[in-house]
C-alpha cells in the first residue's frame, strides 16, 4: 500500500516537473498566456504531491519550489493584465499563440473563454470550411460553448462556403438542425454563403476578434471512436496553426 502511494507521489512529481519545465520554456519564449496555464497546472500537480507524500523533507522542497513558481505565475498574470489595460489607453491589442503540431490543451474553451465576457450577445463566424461532418461538429461544439456562458449570446452570424461535392445537402441539413437546436436556447443563427470567402475569423461584440489560420478545423482526426481525445478536445492533438487575437474599439458588423 505504501509503495503504491509512493509510486503515485513520484508520478505526480514527474508530471508537475515536466509541466513546469514547459511553462519555463514558454515563459522564455514570451508566450506568457500559455506559460501561465502550464505554471498553474504544474503548481496544482505539485500541491497534490505535497498532500500525497509523508516525507517532511520532500514536503519542504515541494513547498519551496511551489512558492517560486507561484511568484512567477503571479508576475506573468500581472503582465497579461497590464497588456489588456494598455489596450484601453491606446485602443490597440494584439497577441499571437502558436499551436504546434500534435499539441494538446487547445479546446475552444481554452482559446475563447477568456474573451467571452458577460456582455457578449452577438458573435460573427467567418469560416469557409463548415462543410463536412466533422467540421459541422466543430461548429456545433463552438455553439455549445456559447450556450454554456458566461456570455449571453442572442445572435450568431455564420458566413461559410457551400460544399462543392455531393455533401451539399448534408451540409445544409446539418446547419439547419444546429439552427433549430439553438432556437431552444433563445439564440438565433443567421447563415450565409460566399463562394469567394477565404479568410477565417471570429468576432464578439465586446470588441475581441480571433483569427485562426485553420479556422475551427485545427484538430487532428482521432485515432478511433473510443480513443482518448475523441470527446474531450483538450486531449485531442492539433494541427500546426497560428492564433491571432485582436481588440478593436468597434467590431465590424456582418
Amino acid at each position: 500500500m505504501s509503495r503504491a502511494g509512493g509510486d503515485g507521489t513520484a508520478a505526480l512529481e514527474r508530471a508537475g516537473a515536466e509541466t513546469v519545465k514547459r511553462a519555463v520554456e514558454l515563459d522564455l519564449a514570451s508566450r506568457f498566456q500559455e506559460s501561465l496555464v502550464c505554471y498553474q497546472e504544474g503548481i496544482d500537480l505539485l500541491l497534490q504531491a505535497v498532500k500525497a507524500t509523508k516525507d517532511e523533507s520532500k514536503k519542504q522542497r515541494f513547498r519551496q519550489k511551489i512558492s517560486e513558481y507561484m511568484t512567477r505565475a503571479e508576475d506573468i498574470k500581472k503582465h497579461i493584465e497590464k497588456e489588456k489595460r494598455d489596450f484601453f489607453s491606446d485602443g490597440k491589442y494584439h497577441k499571437q499563440i502558436r499551436i504546434e503540431a500534435n499539441a494538446t490543451g487547445f479546446s475552444y474553451e481554452k482559446l475563447f473563454q477568456e474573451y467571452l465576457t458577460e456582455i457578449v450577445s452577438e458573435v460573427w463566424v467567418e469560416d469557409p470550411y463548415i462543410r463536412s461532418v466533422h467540421q459541422l461538429y466543430n461548429f456545433l461544439r463552438f455553439c455549445e460553448m456559447l450556450v454554456k456562458g458566461p456570455c449571453k449570446v442572442k445572435t450568431i452570424h455564420l458566413l461559410t462556403s457551400y460544399d462543392e461535392g455531393c455533401g451539399k445537402s448534408q451540409q445544409i441539413s446539418g446547419l439547419e438542425e444546429i439552427k433549430q437546436s439553438l432556437m431552444n436556447y433563445g439564440i438565433t443563427l443567421n447563415i450565409a454563403f460566399s463562394s469567394s470567402l477565404h479568410d477565417r475569423e471570429i468576432r464578439f461584440n465586446n470588441g475581441w476578434m480571433i483569427k485562426i489560420g485553420r479556422g475551427l478545423d485545427y484538430f487532428k482526426k482521432p485515432q478511433g471512436r473510443y480513443s482518448i481525445g475523441y470527446c474531450d478536445l483538450d486531449l485531442r492533438p492539433c494541427h500546426e496553426t497560428t492564433v491571432d487575437i485582436f481588440h478593436t474599439k468597434h467590431t465590424k458588423k456582418a
